[in-house]
């Protein structure tokens, strides 16, 4: 999308009588219009997608539907067109070797740009691999997992390390980088056939956060899968081959179509019928193309390089001396126009559980609280404020909590020991400007039981203004008369922590577990990914931190003090890494 006024996205309208019809729509309006269309339980979104027709195209499947391919296809009403199929070269002696249920794709301005297919059957695997070769395809891109609601959705088409061969292709493993929303795999590709032909470097994205029903919460992680495709395929390559369990491609790339004046949504219901039958299967993917399409308005491109920070920061400060840091509170002012979903906070607002609120303002979604086991006769008891978030890698890596209060020490403790948490980060005094911010939790000395557990000090050390405390928690069983125990320690220095342990979830607390806590999360969130990609995109870590939980970094400062920590890391390291 290209950010101007004069920006118009092509959007399915709503006609009051007739026949539909289709008009463009202001981009400004956008937000609007999903608001509209999403109300009654997306009525209009559904009536949108249901009146969706077929278009102009009448293709046939004479080669899809022979005999001896029916088998090649995972499912016998999702099948390629024979006008626009991927033909492979025909093996000598084997009828119909030339069939694979793969269609070609145009993209925005590219013929043949994509390549969309079903995910292989272990009958396809090597025709697969064969098309890869032969198209000279160098991205792979996978939009389903292996299993899903225990159904086979698609053959393990790589091996998970060293060597296979798949008919005349060799394929071998060079690199595996699990993140939180995707996977990169890196294959040596090469054809025994044509062992004169140098090996291919071929490289697999898996986007591992679809979930088995519905569509992702937010577009936020496929906006950025998208980018990562885009960047990972060399110039001169071979179609992208994209698959899920069936020939799907949810066709949103606002990158595709940066420096037009429109973005063409409704090109898609035609698009779909003319490649491939049942190309957006479901009204929730479709509405889900509007929504990364306004992600992508709203927000555009935050992401930067380490190298181009300095002159972020530099561009975002003001030079009159009275005013500060402009383009940061710009930025942070958007970041405050994310919407608080009290509708997903119904458990947090139970009269009962109020009262275990520090700040009511402060309460964690349903659909990603910790939930602790319900207490025999005693109703609420499976509620402690608290959320699991996701860190760089990993998804639920942390629990951000409030301090605890009196009435709930016990919760809390019940919830690092039910969820295996080694490690506690505390990012707050018991008391601050004579305000109690945390009920103290831990014994000075010896030892205090809370419930069914029992916390015993063990270590209590100062290391640069840290303190560095390890507790022996033991949970005291009524019924069996056992009794085990863990090593807690709570503390700042938390890498080296988590490998001794296991990465079981940090939790993280400051006082109302939300201006601190968030700063700390984003953090090691936001310097994991310099490490690892030497980029940055403070933005939107900081929003898919509030998209977790309600008001993640509270205060511009905060967000400040994130991009200064992150600069500091780059001056210091620059030296050591290869980030800069």
């Amino acid at each position: 999308l290209e950010l101007t006024e004069q920006q118009r996205v092509m959007l399915l309208s709503r006609s009051p009588s007739g026949p539909k019809k289709y008009f463009p729509i202001p981009v400004e309006n956008l937000e609007e219009e999903i608001r509209i269309r999403s109300a009654d339980e997306g009525k209009l979104f559904r009536e949108e997608f249901n009146s969706l027709t077929p278009g102009h195209v009448q293709g046939t499947f004479e080669m899809a539907n022979k005999e001896e391919n029916r088998d090649k296809n995972r499912y016998p009403n999702i099948l390629p067109y024979d006008h626009s199929r991927v033909i492979l070269t025909q093996v000598d002696g084997v009828p119909s070797s030339d069939y694979i249920n793969a269609s070609y794709i145009d993209g925005y301005k590219e013929k043949n740009k994509f390549i969309a297919a079903q995910g292989p059957k272990q009958e396809t695997v090597n025709d697969f691999w064969r098309m890869i070769w032969e198209q000279k395809s160098a991205v792979i891109v996978m939009l389903t997992n292996l299993k899903e609601r225990k159904e086979d959705k698609c053959y393990q088409y790589w091996p998970d390390q060293g060597c296979w061969t798949y008919g005349n292709i060799r394929v071998s493993v060079e690199d595996c980088i699990v993140l939180v929303d995707y996977t990169i795999r890196k294959f040596c590709v090469q054809s025994l056939h044509d062992g004169c032909k140098a090996p291919r470097l071929v490289t697999q994205l898996h986007f591992t956060s679809w979930p088995d029903f519905g569509v992702p919460f937010t577009p936020i992680g496929m906006l950025k899968f998208l980018k990562k495709v885009k960047t990972l395929n060399p110039a001169h390559a071979g179609p992208i081959v994209v698959h899920c369990s069936f020939n799907r491609f949810d066709g949103c790339q606002p990158n595709e179509r940066r420096g037009s004046a429109k973005c063409d949504t409704v090109s898609l219901p035609s698009f779909r019928y003319t490649y491939v039958p049942v190309f957006c299967s479901l009204q929730m993917q479709y509405s889900f193309i509007y929504q990364a399409l306004l992600e992508y308005y709203l927000y555009g491109d935050t992401e930067l390089d380490v190298s181009s920070l300095e002159k972020h920061l530099q561009t975002s400060h003001s030079t009159a001396p009275n005013l500060v840091k402009i383009g940061l509170e710009e930025e942070f002012k958007k970041l405050t126009n994310v919407r608080i979903m009290k509708e997903n906070m119904r458990t947090g607002n139970l009269p009962a559980n109020m009262k275990k609120a520090r700040v009511i303002q402060i309460i964690p979604y349903d659909f990603n609280r910790v939930i602790l086991s319900m207490k025999r006769g005693q109703e609420y008891t499976d509620y402690i404020n608290a959320s699991f978030i996701d860190g760089y890698r990993q998804k639920d890596y942390f629990i951000a909590t409030q301090g605890p209060l009196p009435h709930t020490v016990e919760d809390f403790w019940r919830m690092v020991w039910e969820w295996k948490c080694h490690t506690i980060v505390m990012l707050t005094e018991v008391q601050e400007r004579e305000q109690e911010k945390c009920f103290q939790y831990w014994p000075s000395e010896g030892s205090v039981t809370h419930g069914e557990i029992t916390v015993e000090i063990k270590n209590d050390t100062l290391l640069d203004a840290i303190s560095v405390r390890d507790f022996i928690v033991t949970y005291n069983q009524v019924f069996n008369q056992e009794k085990q125990s863990r090593l807690v320690r709570q503390f700042h220095s938390v890498q080296k922590q988590q490998q001794q342990t296991g990465n079981h979830p940090i939790t993280v607390h400051c006082s109302a577990g939300a201006g601190r806590t968030g700063t700390f999360i984003a953090l090691s969130n936001i310097l994991e990914r310099v490490k690892a990609e030497g980029l940055l995109d403070v933005f939107q870590a900081v929003k898919s931190l509030r998209l977790q939980r309600p008001h993640m970094v509270q205060t511009l400062e905060q967000y400040e003090f994130c991009y200064r920590v992150v600069q500091d890391f780059i001056d210091i390291f620059s030296d050591y890494a290869n980030f800069k």
